[in-house]
């Protein structure tokens, strides 16, 4: 039995749960998450938490069984608490500023960089070296930062660039580090 997909997910106040057809709906009043689950996997509501159990035991309903219940923790958390990515910019001259739903980026290229936030997600520039992504869809927060992260990489001599504020830069040493 998978020890992911047993695990019951609390519900927390505020947050509804609709299953029709294959298709899980959390809400909390402002936004909804869907996700499709496959015909294999059922998922039910039981005393305030949500149960996630398959119909067969071989390899592939094993392994769906704990991706969808992990998807569906993710869409209540995301819904209740929210997700969040932090990203730090280092480099001479490199900055960041928010003007309405704009995020414009300074990176050392000949031309500032413009990013308009996706439906959903909420961009943060606290100091012109940081940036907050936010928002209920831990994959599209995710893939946000990620596409922020990849217009300016780390450097790997300097470490200039864009890099999560957990990411650990290993430098390495140049031509004449050796001598």
């Amino acid at each position: 039995m998978s020890r992911i997909g047993k695990k019951p997910i609390a519900l927390p106040e505020g947050i509804k749960v609709d299953i029709t057809d294959g298709v899980v709906s959390v809400s909390n009043g402002r936004e909804t998450l869907t996700q499709a689950v496959d015909p294999r996997i059922r998922v039910e509501v039981q005393d305030g938490s949500l149960l996630v159990s398959r119909s067969g035991e071989n390899k592939e309903d094993r392994a769906l069984h704990g991706l969808y219940r992990s998807l569906i923790a993710n869409m209540v958390q995301g819904l209740s608490t929210g997700f969040r990515k932090n990203l730090e910019i280092n480099g001479t001259g490199f900055r960041a500023t928010k003007a309405g739903s704009k995020l414009t980026l300074t990176l050392g290229y000949s031309h500032p960089i413009e990013i308009e936030e996706p439906q959903g997600i909420t961009i943060e520039v606290p100091a012109v070296n940081r940036i907050v992504v936010r928002g209920a869809n831990k994959q599209l927060v995710g893939e946000t930062a990620a596409r922020i992260r990849a217009l300016r990489v780390p450097d790997p001599y300097k470490g200039k660039g864009i890099k999560y504020d957990n990411e650990v830069l290993r430098l390495r040493e140049g031509k004449t580090g050796g001598r």
